[in-house]
């Protein structure tokens, strides 16, 4: 590491990227409603906004020479079972793409569609799971760094409010996106990789856009997200229990040094 972890890193970081993206969606003139309408907007919105934050968030994980403790776990969770719960998430995107009708997406919104999954699945999770999970572990306990991580993910959407979202819509949506980061957590806890959680991010991203963009009927994993926010805070604890992982004993003793 070039940089010792300290809380408020991960905190600026994280205030930095939210107001990227906030400020290059708002710039774009397409209010938040119409965002995956269309492959130009798209594009304009999601797609330039990510693509920006994403080689910002590259150049500052190699200054910080975080990536390491960013994207791996020297030590898994000992209890590897809660699995289930980003599982739950991966077979509910999977019926998601099942109720999209694939003839209305053609070549050019598809190609937007992937380039957002992958650009937030990467941004999203270096952003919360990653770079600011390295920084909690320099002081906080493993619980915490959960539920911070978690909550600071469900709160990121609030911005959807500033770009013309409602807030009832949104409100709901931060909670359901707090269940989503604790599945998230859980894959990187029990996988030792934060690669994954990126790849599930984006597959659930793409599913719920095409689905919401052509959809063939109400899909039956639409309570999906809040059977995941149940399951997930009810077994999270098992990921954490009675085990530190190395990463945050290591991260907490170069914060020591410094």
């Amino acid at each position: 590491m070039r940089v010792a972890p300290r809380v408020w890193i991960g905190f600026a970081i994280f205030i930095g990227y939210v107001v990227v993206i906030g400020g290059i969606q708002k710039f774009s003139g397409v209010p938040y409603p119409e965002f995956g309408t269309s492959a130009e907007n798209v594009f304009r919105t999601a797609v330039l906004s990510l693509g920006v934050a994403g080689i910002l968030l590259a150049i500052t994980t190699t200054l910080l020479g975080w990536w390491k403790s960013a994207l791996f776990e020297q030590q898994r969770s000992r209890h590897k079972w809660p699995i289930f719960v980003p599982v739950i998430m991966l077979l509910a995107a999977v019926v998601n793409l099942a109720y999209t009708d694939w003839s209305k997406i053609d070549a050019l919104f598809l190609f937007a569609i992937l380039l957002l999954g992958i650009f937030v699945g990467f941004c999203e999770e270096m952003v919360t799971r990653g770079l600011l999970v390295v920084a909690l572990r320099s002081k906080l306990s493993e619980v915490l760094v959960w539920l911070i991580s978690s909550a600071t993910f469900g709160l990121m959407h609030l911005i959807n409010v500033f770009l013309g979202a409602d807030f009832g819509g949104t409100f709901m949506q931060v909670l359901l996106a707090f269940g989503g980061g604790t599945a998230f957590y859980i894959l990187r806890r029990t996988t030792g990789s934060l690669i994954l959680a990126m790849l599930l991010h984006a597959v659930w991203d793409i599913s719920v856009f095409t689905s919401s963009f052509a959809s063939t009927g109400t899909s039956p994993a639409s309570l999906a997200p809040i059977l995941i926010l149940i399951a997930g805070v009810a077994v999270v604890w098992s990921v954490f229990k009675g085990v530190e992982p190395k990463h945050a004993t290591e991260i907490k003793r170069v914060s020591a040094q410094h």
